[in-house]
């Protein structure tokens, strides 16, 4: 695992993340959600799905690498969404991986 990706492992292990679709859309929705996190090879619709609940709530996205790296970075299987629920991760996860090539989309 790469070392922009050791901290979402920490924030996961602290139980500052939640996972899945339903998990960080609730997230989103009750402002839980700090920084949303999306694989870059998640569909089209997912990703545009994600882009407006994120825009319409003020919770900023980012979409880089790919569902298999994001879940082994936390220790799971493939995870296509993860949302941080606290803001130091959130901050921290920001300027680690919001300066890598790998980082399609931010905002």
């Amino acid at each position: 695992m790469n070392n922009e990706l050791s901290g979402l492992g920490l924030a996961m292990r602290a139980g500052k993340m939640v996972t899945g679709d339903e998990m960080v859309i609730k997230a989103i929705r009750s402002r839980e959600a700090k920084l949303v996190v999306l694989a870059g090879d998640a569909s089209s619709n997912t990703q545009k799905k994600f882009r407006d609940k994120c825009a319409s709530y003020g919770i900023p996205l980012l979409v880089g690498f790919d569902r298999e790296r994001l879940g082994a970075s936390i220790g799971k299987p493939e995870r296509l969404v993860l949302a941080l629920t606290e803001q130091g991760f959130a901050d921290m996860i920001r300027r680690k991986l919001g300066t890598t090539s790998e980082v399609e989309y931010i905002e």
